[in-house]
């Protein structure tokens, strides 16, 4: 895995931090939390405050996630809000610690200033022992708060305010003044700094989620629906409109095509679908020839044609679909016809513009496995995962490709696989170092 993160593709735009005075805030908080701090004198934290370099010292990547279910966070500074959420048990919760922090930047940004912010990610279910308990999480209500309390104070102090200005005798209340007073001095003005946080409840509509392997929950469709990858009869009798195995396949592109969920890429004859198509087919070629040889450090385009033609008969069937179509998008003639029984298909396929864009093509890429490319943007986890158990040839060649190619031109890549959409954020962030683009803060 160190070529990744040297190569900055695998904790990549963490936030580094290494002031004593943060340390021991995140301690405090960490105390707070779990009972436990760190030794480390340096780190780098998430979105939510998890550290990889703590999860080693503690041996638990789950720190601040136990049961992978009520997500915990850490917020030392705002600047947080760019970077991404590592071990993500579900695929919403960045966006959801996104989004609390961009409606609250004002009031944490002065909090952050002289403490860190703890809180949850909470929902009605503490734990996840059967698939059922997925379908319970419907909200998810963010608690959060100074580990001195000072959300909790303000609020107390703003009732204590409200009480003076409408009580007729609230002016001879000598324990009210003095508990306005006291609870003051911890505070600040309220009424000049406001330290109240809004926007604390959210909707958790379709998304998916590690848990038993693996699991795409559709709650918001006209008939709601459960994907899941490692399906067992666990899953059997869940109260949903229906229960898909992702191994159906012919069940999985009738779902994504009932919903219109789904696109062609393949929509007309150009030198652009040409020019994806044939992407996509090196990347499977790739994956062939990286067990076939031991080096594919210098290997260019011409070698791959040439390759190709040497161990042609040991090409996968998603070689030859999208050959087929890469030929009639480049000279015409028949159009293929690929069913869904075709282990091309998917690759032929791309999320359609609605909310659950990256959703589905987060399950398109784990259907499309030998497109790394598509699986390192849309499904980082398995990414890993996968690279995991790769030969030593493919990751070099990998690395070297997501290096030099999809990071020079992260929003063109994009455009050219999912259509086009909003500039990513994290495609506006120049990376540099092993760890990306890491901002510390002092």
């Amino acid at each position: 895995m160190m070529r990744l993160v040297k190569a900055g593709l695998m904790f990549g735009n963490l936030v580094e931090v290494r002031s004593p005075a943060l340390i021991a805030r995140y301690n405090r908080a960490l105390k707070h939390l779990i009972g436990k701090e760190t030794q480390l004198t340096d780190f780098h934290v998430d979105i939510s405050g998890y550290s990889p370099e703590i999860g080693d010292e503690f041996g638990d990547t789950l720190y601040l996630n136990p049961n992978g279910c009520n997500r915990q966070f850490i917020l030392l500074t705002t600047d947080q809000k760019t970077a991404p959420l590592l071990n993500a048990q579900f695929s919403t919760s960045r966006s959801i610690l996104r989004n609390f922090i961009l409606a609250n930047e004002k009031q944490l940004f002065a909090l952050t200033a002289r403490e860190a912010v703890a809180g949850e990610l909470m929902n009605s279910v503490f734990s996840v022992d059967h698939p059922r308990d997925l379908l319970k999480i419907r909200r998810i209500e963010i608690e959060a708060d100074t580990v001195q309390s000072h959300v909790a104070d303000g609020q107390k102090l703003q009732t204590m305010i409200d009480q003076f200005s409408t009580e007729e005798d609230a002016w001879w209340d000598d324990v009210l003044i003095a508990d306005m007073i006291e609870t003051a001095k911890s505070t600040g003005d309220i009424h000049r700094n406001p330290i109240s946080l809004s926007h604390r409840t959210y909707e958790q509509g379709n998304y998916y989620t590690q848990h038993f392997g693996g699991v795409y929950v559709f709650h918001d469709l006209d008939e709601p629906s459960v994907i899941a990858t490692e399906y067992s009869d666990r899953f059997d009798g869940l109260q949903i409109g229906s229960v898909i195995n992702l191994d159906n396949r012919r069940k999985v592109a009738s779902f994504l095509n009932e919903n219109e969920l789904v696109e062609p890429v393949i929509n007309n004859k150009s030198k652009d679908v040409a020019a994806l198509l044939m992407q996509k087919i090196d990347f499977i070629v790739i994956g062939t020839l990286a067990s076939k040889l031991e080096n594919l450090d210098s290997i260019s385009r011409r070698d791959i044609r040439r390759l190709i033609q040497r161990y042609a008969s040991d090409m996968p069937a998603e070689f030859h679909g999208l050959m087929d179509l890469y030929r009639w998008s480049k000279e015409g003639g028949k159009w293929p016809h690929i069913t869904s029984d075709h282990p091309a298909f998917f690759y032929t396929l791309r999320a359609s513009d609605h909310e659950d864009k990256d959703l589905v093509n987060a399950l398109l890429a784990e259907l499309c496995p030998m497109d790394f490319r598509t699986l390192f943007i849309c499904h980082k986890d398995l990414f890993y995962r996968a690279y995991a158990k790769w030969p030593a040839a493919k990751k070099e060649y990998v690395v070297r490709f997501l290096e030099d190619e999809y990071k020079m031109d992260k929003a063109g890549a994009r455009e050219e696989l999912f259509g086009n959409e909003p500039e990513m954020e994290e495609d506006l962030i120049t990376r540099v170092g092993p760890w990306g683009a890491v901002r510390g803060r002092s």
